[in-house]
């Protein structure tokens, strides 16, 4: 409603009927497409997989934490997709460390014993790296092959890769968008898996698109971007929300404030003296190296060092093998450590120039600490002296907002108010419609999608009475301003 209003109150009545009508039209040529598009993968019989094995159930007991009902609740959901011929488009938003790449282990173990092969797209050479060592870690004891594709692999032993998974020696081939070039090519592909959607092109997408025609698609996301989550919501994908916290997580601390240097300090030195590591993220390669010799002179006594996507792939390796082994105390680093990396024993982050990012993007950034039971800090500085844009201050009040475990889907939403769906099916990926407001914009494809369908769509309407009484709670019947306003929300 808030967003039509401003609408209503520029355009008179025929004026709103036009622009709906106008409106109403883009969104039938929308959903005629995105109908076409999803029902030829309908249409199309999907591989249909039996039901667990003795093996799976084994590799499943293996798992060294407890699942939470959320998570298994998405692993049953994926497996019936996977033993029904239709074929699967699952979208899994779980929080940051909510557990959703085992959702995905147990889906590529499943895969792998029917003799398919899976695809693990990802968006960085680190997280390829974490995700091929935890893979390999959990499929030691089972006949199953898994591979890297990335930077890390010298030229021999891409070459060798490609070789093998054309023979489909390869059963799980973990890797960036390396996957995605022309030399290549599977045996029999049944399975692939993307993590963090958004942080692929439109150019990529395009070609995921050409992979996914007939095979299985689970997508993994903590903060799904408008135009995937608006798709879920629209009922073109089916979705899992993983919403409950694992066992003994804390809530991130988050603080917002202008850069300080003392503050710098000061937060760096109370999570060394707890044994502990940090994070200080910092986007711009040609000065980083000068930004950890600063940090380095302000406390002489810790190991800083530092990391960007430019390094030679020698030398990012070293520098992560070192962090991860506690040899460095603070690593200063681009947005590369922003997907999946999974350190315990890095429980603060200081972001500078917090003001430059997005906001699933801090988000995930804020995501890498507090991965423990220990309380995480994250500080998001700004420049002194700076004026914050409107919607960098949106931004930056909404991440501090939503410091709740599981806020991940509640940002997503955000996001979406913020600018918008998109274009479902071109390469736009977001703009606004602000014409009719999001609500009614959905309600209106939703109708469009059931009429291509050739369901018939009743004209439903909405009645609002209204009364001419007191609503006003006394305070004799509740004297805490608080609870009274929580009641108040209740009953709007």
């Amino acid at each position: 409603v808030i967003d039509i209003i401003p609408t209503i109150n520029k355009l008179g009545g025929t004026e709103w009927t036009k622009t709906k009508t106008k409106v109403r039209t883009a969104v039938r040529e929308i959903a005629k497409e995105l109908v076409q598009l999803y029902a030829a993968r309908q249409r199309e019989e999907g591989f249909c997989y039996g039901e667990d094995t003795i093996w799976q159930k084994e590799f499943e007991e293996t798992f060294p934490f407890d699942e939470t009902d959320d998570q298994l609740e998405a692993i049953e959901a994926v497996k019936h997709d996977m033993e029904s011929n239709k074929i699967m488009d699952r979208l899994i938003c779980g929080d940051v460390g909510y557990g959703k790449t085992e959702v995905a282990i147990r889906a590529a173990f499943k895969a792998a014993q029917e003799s398919k092969q899976v695809v693990f797209l990802v968006p960085t050479t680190i997280l390829a790296q974490q995700h091929y060592n935890n893979f390999v870690q959990r499929m030691k004891d089972y006949p199953v092959r898994v591979d890297l594709l990335c930077r890390f692999r010298t030229a021999a032993e891409q070459k060798k890769t490609l070789e093998d998974l054309k023979k489909g020696l390869v059963d799980i081939v973990i890797g960036t968008h390396r996957v995605l070039s022309k030399d290549v090519q599977f045996k029999d592909l049944g399975l692939l898996i993307i993590d963090e959607e958004q942080r692929f092109g439109v150019t990529h997408k395009e070609k995921i698109k050409k992979l996914r025609e007939n095979i299985d698609v689970l997508t993994l996301t903590a903060t799904p971007i408008p135009r995937t989550l608006h798709m879920s919501l629209v009922g073109i994908r089916d979705m899992s929300v993983l919403e409950e916290a694992p066992m003994e997580r804390v809530p991130i601390q988050t603080y917002v404030m202008e850069y300080n240097e003392e503050m710098v300090r000061e937060a760096i030195s109370r999570e060394l003296a707890r044994g502990g590591q940090v994070y200080y993220v910092y986007n711009r390669v040609n000065d980083i190296a000068e930004v950890a010799s600063r940090l380095s002179q302000l406390l002489p006594d810790v190991q800083v060092g530092f990391a960007h996507g430019q390094m030679s792939e020698r030398e990012l390796e070293k520098v992560m093998y070192e962090f991860i082994n506690g040899e460095l105390d603070v690593l200063v680093s681009t947005t590369i450590i922003e997907t999946g990396l999974d350190i315990s024993n890095v429980n603060t982050m200081i972001i500078h120039d917090s003001d430059r990012y997005g906001l699933s993007q801090l988000y995930q950034l804020r995501g890498r600490i507090g991965r423990s039971n220990r309380t995480a800090y994250a500080f998001l500085m700004y420049r002194k002296n700076s004026i914050l844009k409107e919607t960098a201050e949106k931004r930056l009040s909404a991440i501090r907002e939503f410091t709740d475990l599981g806020s991940g889907f509640k940002i997503a939403m955000r996001d979406l108010e913020l600018r918008g769906a998109g274009n479902l099916l071109g390469a736009q990926q977001h703009g606004h419609m602000q014409a009719v407001g999001y609500d009614l914009y959905c309600k209106m494809l939703n109708e469009a999608v059931k009429e291509a369908k050739g369901i018939t769509v009743m004209e439903d309407f909405e009645t609002t009475i209204d009364l001419s009484m007191d609503a006003f709670i006394p305070n004799s019947y509740i004297a805490n301003e608080f609870q009274k306003l929580d009641i108040y929300k209740r009953i709007a």
